[in-house]
């Protein structure tokens, strides 16, 4: 359960490895979280952090899955609650950005990007809002992107997946309206990550940093919102985007 100052104390993330999730772990942990289970494809990618958190006297522990194989989610996540008890927060952080050139033009590739970031999470969302809604309190933090919004012609197969799961977790949110269990959809712009690396960086106030998402996400999970931006701005730049017509949309670098 929460403390009593609202902070959440036991926190599953799956795609511990990402940075992004690395720096909103450290938030939480930093406001007192207690408890943390790490999800990762490869054990290794994290051994790092359990150290440091274990450090720091938090009870971490380093569990692996793959988004790719769906028929064991129920499993995996049945498992879970059952070793480690309740959580007061699912952190949903692992996404694949993709080669856009390849996915445009090898369907298996275009087809890799949709079933990790959307078939996988949501192959996962189904059982974790059960447990959760049995445990009947709890918070689900799902990491979308403002390319969910309107997907550019550089990143349309990357956006088209977000998209999907951005629609789900807000369906999902209004499915659990009075279980306890509360769903909050973040929104980045681009960030400063090993998977961006290398890539044309847009200008403020459309980029940012992981630190930044942590923060947001901190700060929707506390305050039980539906809907965060990172950096804020960007709530006040994504209904523009619908009202920018489509052949200048088109022309628009990065």
């Amino acid at each position: 359960m929460r403390s009593g100052l609202g902070d959440v104390q036991s926190v599953l993330v799956l795609g511990a490895s990402s940075e992004i999730a690395r720096a909103t772990t450290d938030a939480l942990v930093a406001r007192g979280v207690q408890r943390v289970v790490l999800a990762v494809r490869d054990a290794e990618t994290v051994a790092d952090d359990v150290e440091a958190l274990r450090a720091r006297r938090v009870d971490a522990t380093v569990v692996t899955f793959d988004a790719l194989e769906p028929r064991r989610h129920d499993a995996f996540v049945k498992r879970l609650f059952r070793e480690h008890g309740d959580f007061d927060l699912v952190l949903v952080a692992f996404g694949l950005l993709g080669d856009q050139q390849r996915a445009e033009h090898e369907g298996p590739a275009a087809v890799e990007i949709i079933r990790t970031n959307f078939a996988g999470a949501v192959s996962l969302l189904v059982p974790i809002a059960e447990r959760l809604r049995e445990q009947g309190h709890g918070t689900i933090a799902v990491l979308s992107s403002m390319a969910a919004l309107r997907p550019r012609r550089t990143n349309f197969v990357y956006g088209a997946s977000k998209a999907g799961l951005d629609a789900f977790a807000q369906g999902l949110a209004d499915a659990l309206v009075d279980t306890g269990v509360h769903v909050l959809v973040v929104r980045p712009g681009w960030v400063e990550t090993r998977m961006t690396a290398g890539l044309p960086r847009p200008p403020a106030p459309l980029s940012t940093t992981p630190d930044v998402v942590a923060a947001q996400i901190v700060r929707g999970v506390r305050e039980q919102r539906n809907v965060v931006y990172a950096p804020p701005v960007l709530r006040f730049v994504a209904p523009a985007l619908a009202l920018v017509p489509r052949p200048v949309w088109r022309r628009l670098p990065g």
